[in-house]
């Protein structure tokens, strides 16, 4: 594939310095299963906004990347991601990285796309960038990264590689309707919502 690149542990110094020149990367995660706590951590996707991917290859019981951390922590850089509640508590709870700052476009579609009932990846990018994403290996084995298909590290890179042009739209869309500043709110909400779910809180604000 053009413009991708696997690394083993971590982002190789020569690709931290490229993805801390751009203003925002997006970000993804492949894991074993949707438990943080319980399923690990496998494979991290990035995309700059020039449609550069790299994924990072995570080995079984690794506990730090300290070049992706550094990236994932800059202030400076916007960490764009498709429900980002499920990655920020994966990221932190494996790696020890609290991402910030942060834009989710599964929130930004549901306060702008109130038209819609689905906010899931593929059909944002079918409406929003008029491609249709191939969800096949959605639900496939992660855990031997060594030996990943072509197919899988292709759905990888396709997860992040559309998600600054989702965020430029939606962007776009909210604040036209005047909904850019209750998506702050809810952004400045997420780091509370992912503590929550590794204390294993469940949703404490049903009745």
């Amino acid at each position: 594939m053009d413009n991708f690149e696997v690394c083993d542990r971590d982002l190789t110094p020569q690709l931290l310095e490229r993805y801390l020149k751009a203003d925002a990367i997006a970000v993804d995660t492949e894991t074993m299963g949707l438990n943080p706590l319980r399923d690990r951590l496998c494979l991290i996707q990035l995309s700059d906004p020039s449609g550069y991917v790299s994924a990072i290859r995570i080995e079984r019981g690794q506990t730090a990347a300290p070049n992706l951390k550094q990236l994932l922590e800059a202030e400076s850089i916007t960490k764009i991601f498709h429900f980002a509640r499920f990655d920020l508590a994966t990221l932190q709870h494996h790696l020890g990285i609290v991402t910030a700052p942060v834009f989710c476009t599964k929130i930004a579609s549901k306060l702008a796309r109130t038209y819609s009932p689905s906010h899931g990846l593929k059909s944002l990018v079918k409406e929003l960038a008029g491609v249709e994403l191939d969800k096949s290996q959605q639900s496939s084995d992660w855990g031997n990264a060594a030996a990943l298909s072509e197919e899988q590290l292709s759905y990888a890179a396709n997860d992040v590689r559309y998600l600054h042009e989702l965020r430029s739209k939606l962007i776009e869309m909210l604040k036209r309707e005047e909904r850019w500043s209750l998506l702050q709110q809810c952004l400045t909400c997420l780091p509370t919502f992912v503590e929550l779910d590794l204390r294993q809180y469940g949703s404490i604000f049903e009745h």
